[in-house]
């Protein structure tokens, strides 16, 4: 007999062996993956399946962890010294893809934490609780403070030699790298723009990067001269930069994951004294007050 690929709310119940009352309560909680077609509460077959062997046991999937969102050249190195460090004991994942994207991945459960930034740091506390409260999950995610860092535009050399005003810049026919929408980078600097009365329709966008690491690639390749980002990404690519000021690097992810200790490991990687001893290198971060719960732990 072949099993059903999607069960109504009757069939999960017998196959969990609850009433209908309490998968109704897991759906409105979104504990349990499930879709509403034509007013029906269908539930994938294999997604139950997972979340049941996920649920088990603290989760048979605790030796993996896939983080996506914002890109940082630093957390990149991190994650692979600490994936080093646990050899075959565990995988870590870093697929950045940018704040907005990141986030609806980490709500479709594609994802199993999202790290973020969205503006000034001095907004940070409001904005990113804000930001990730738009989430239909976001009641049983936490939000975790990895560092700050610095934040402006990454320029080329030889523009960075021309001028070091943002105003005299803006009026340069410059090649710029912009980022995705849903990128931080990307909303700080429309931020940045409209202090200066400057409409991002005047810039001359020939690129669009997807990543912290990819903007600066392309300025040092010439295929641009002018992106926004992070200090840290114009210091690895050996380029000029412009700071605007500071960020708060955060991530989020269900309140189950921040206790595995393959992400409980991971805050403590960042704070060895080797990867201090990077954050000065790279210079434009503030370790201070990483892996402090920011919002989500009632």
């Amino acid at each position: 007999m072949t099993q059903n690929t999607y069960l109504t709310v009757k069939q999960v119940a017998s196959y969990l062996h609850l009433n209908e009352k309490k998968i109704y309560e897991l759906v409105h909680d979104n504990l349990i993956p499930a879709t509403k077609i034509t007013g029906k509460w269908l539930f994938p077959r294999a997604l139950v399946d997972r979340w049941l062997l996920e649920s088990a046991h603290e989760g048979l999937l605790n030796d993996r962890l896939t983080i996506v969102g914002s890109d940082d050249p630093l957390f990149y190195r991190l994650i692979l010294a600490y994936t080093a460090r646990i050899g075959t004991q565990g995988l870590v994942c870093y697929a950045p893809n940018g704040t907005g994207l990141g986030l609806l991945q980490l709500q479709k459960r594609r994802a199993d934490a999202c790290c973020l930034h969205w503006g000034p740091q001095a907004e940070s506390s409001l904005r990113h609780p804000a930001l990730v409260q738009q989430h239909r999950d976001a009641g049983h995610w936490v939000l975790v403070h990895l560092y700050q860092r610095e934040q402006g535009l990454i320029v080329h050399p030889d523009r960075l030699r021309a001028s070091r005003e943002l105003g005299t810049l803006l009026q340069q026919d410059l090649r710029w790298a912009m980022r995705q929408e849903g990128a931080g980078s990307q909303r700080y600097l429309l931020e940045i723009l409209a202090q200066e009365n400057h409409s991002p329709d005047q810039l001359n966008q020939v690129q669009t990067a997807y990543s912290e690491r990819e903007a600066a690639a392309l300025i040092a390749m010439g295929e641009a001269d002018i992106a926004p980002g992070a200090r840290a990404a114009a210091v690895e690519a050996g380029l000029g930069f412009i700071s605007h000021g500071w960020e708060s690097f955060d991530i989020a992810l269900p309140r189950s994951i921040w206790f595995r200790n393959l992400f409980q490991g991971l805050l403590k990687e960042i704070q060895t004294s080797r990867s201090r001893q990077m954050l000065l290198d790279y210079q434009g971060y503030n370790p201070e007050r990483c892996g402090e719960l920011l919002w989500g732990g009632d």
